[in-house]
């Protein structure tokens, strides 16, 4: 008999309620698409991957500390989900400084050289979930616009975005090996020849 899903409880809906209140207007960089389907489809890998409620509130969580204020809004979500989905968020997090402002190469390198030290693999699983959505919705985009998605990421170029995603593949796939990875896999060799053939 197959197990039953973890249940979605009211505190779930007042997570997406937060992240709503946090990500209102927001769109998906260069598209119309509401910032809101990025954080539904991540937690919705999530929960297929074996996740629970607390890592689906994690994951619709996951943007709202960098988007919401930094470490103010940490606070808000240790006090209203608790300390577990509290950790998972700041794991997930370049960073809980509002003022940060480093360039995108100098974040995406200290995240990727931050990841070895990640126990938690809850985070690791809801991490592994946002980078496989950002790259699918590459090679989405790709496929419409060609090379001229890349002109609305400022301060990186097509390599850029590769190194990083080539160090995501080759972290997740010796850490955490499985269906999120290869579906990861899948995407960064795509997004691979596409950037290859422009």
């Amino acid at each position: 008999m197959q197990e039953a899903p973890p249940p979605l409880t009211t505190r779930f809906l007042a997570a997406v309620a937060l992240a709503a209140e946090v990500h209102a207007g927001r769109r998906r960089l260069g598209t119309e698409i509401p910032y809101m389907a990025h954080l539904l489809i991540v937690t919705g890998l999530v929960l297929e991957d074996g996740g629970d409620e607390t890592d689906a509130i994690a994951s619709m969580l996951h943007d709202a500390v960098e988007d919401g204020g930094g470490r103010p809004m940490l606070e808000r979500i240790r006090s209203d989900f608790g300390e577990r989905v509290a950790t998972i968020v700041e794991i997930c997090s370049d960073s809980v400084d509002a003022d940060d402002e480093r360039p995108w190469r100098e974040r995406k390198a200290a995240y990727l050289e931050h990841l070895p030290s990640v126990t938690d693999d809850a985070a690791l699983r809801i991490a592994l979930a946002d980078k496989l959505h950002n790259a699918r919705s590459l090679v989405r985009d790709h496929r419409a616009e060609g090379a001229a998605l890349w002109h609305r990421f400022e301060g990186r170029s097509p390599g850029d975005q590769l190194a990083y995603y080539k160090g995501l593949v080759a972290f997740f796939d010796e850490r955490r090996p499985g269906p999120l990875t290869e579906d990861l896999k899948r995407a960064v060799a795509e997004l691979t020849a596409l950037i290859d053939s422009e």
